[in-house]
């Protein structure tokens, strides 16, 4: 496992970490015992970074990786994010008090005195330019509730501004084979500022396993069942934005990168830790074989030059122009 440094937080973390958005809840029928034996599993194999969220399973993630960490606190760092459990839309969401109640409830659920990384949780623009959030969040940091903060964000053009005007350790953001545009622009503004990149949706909620045919259904309350099409949350979130359908086909032309590399998701994802700007990939898991099958991305070999070159191409003349919402 390697090791990367995150940002100017001073965390080393491991340059393959996990989600817990599946293990949390919106991902279909969950097993709590399976999910930490996961956890574990995850841990042993020397991942020392999870990522999760307040609205994961309404802090259900939380509370599992409170569990998975006990006793580990000093050497697994967790990121966690908040906004969402009250309307992003409105400004008084972003009160003082209201940060201040949603960083406190998350360390009561995590079991722990100060959050690693707060993470703003996909807030809108205009909410990001036009509240006291950042403010805020220094004071909570000075304060020492939180020992650095970072931003996930939905499109590039909110991650420059995050980049541009915030001292933001952390960006996320959705990254995949099939969502290559942050590499253009927003992950070298990133390097240049010294932030640290987290990549999610890394294999575009399943596309990038191979395993789907375009008549696949999902549990009802999966969200690639009821958000395919953005209507209960951004469309990025869910197959990186493609269409389903569209989605499959393109992913069959993909498929060449499993050849010497396990599996398609073991190849999608040596993509994304071949990508200097990541510092960190998180996938998510339901279950200890997810886990074990995400860690032998570890080994597998490296994409070619000429590879990468013909993957980036497939991106911007087949796939970039599919993608709905901002991104």
């Amino acid at each position: 496992m390697k090791y990367n440094p995150l940002g100017d937080t001073g965390f080393k973390v491991s340059e393959l970490g996990f989600g817990t958005w599946a293990i949390g809840g919106d991902w279909g029928k969950n097993d709590d015992q399976e999910s930490l034996r996961g956890l574990d599993t995850a841990i042993d194999a020397g991942v020392n970074f999870f990522d999760t969220a307040d609205v994961y399973g309404s802090g259900h993630s939380e509370e599992l990786l409170a569990k998975a960490t006990k006793g580990k606190e000093d050497r697994i760092y967790v990121a966690t994010k908040f906004i969402r459990m009250g309307d992003i839309n409105d400004p008084n969401n972003y009160s003082e008090e209201n940060i201040r109640s949603y960083a406190e409830n998350s360390l009561k659920r995590l079991g722990r005195d100060a959050i690693d990384l707060y993470q703003i949780h996909c807030a809108p623009l205009d909410m990001l330019k036009n509240t006291d959030i950042f403010p805020i969040l220094e004071k909570l940091k000075q304060e020492g509730t939180i020992r650095s903060y970072g931003v996930s964000v939905e499109s590039d053009e909110e991650g420059l501004f995050v980049l541009e005007n915030t001292n933001a350790s952390a960006l996320q953001v959705i990254f995949n084979a099939m969502r290559q545009k942050p590499l253009k622009e927003l992950f070298p503004k990133a390097q240049e500022k010294g932030v640290g990149i987290l990549a999610r949706v890394p294999l575009a909620s399943g596309l990038l396993t191979g395993k789907f045919s375009t008549d696949h259904e999902f549990e009802q309350d999966d969200h690639r069942n009821y958000n395919k099409d953005g209507d209960a949350f951004n469309v990025g979130e869910t197959f990186g934005g493609l269409p389903f359908k569209k989605g499959v086909e393109l992913s069959r032309q993909l498929d060449w990168i499993a050849e010497g590399r396990d599996s398609m998701a073991c190849a999608a994802l040596k993509w994304v830790l071949q990508q200097e700007a990541a510092t960190s990939v998180i996938p998510g898991f339901k279950n200890v074989k997810q886990v074990q099958d995400n860690l032998k991305s570890l080994e597998v070999p490296d994409f070619s030059a000429e590879e990468l070159k013909k993957m980036e191409d497939f991106y911007w003349s087949d796939i970039h122009d599919h993608i709905r919402g901002p991104y």
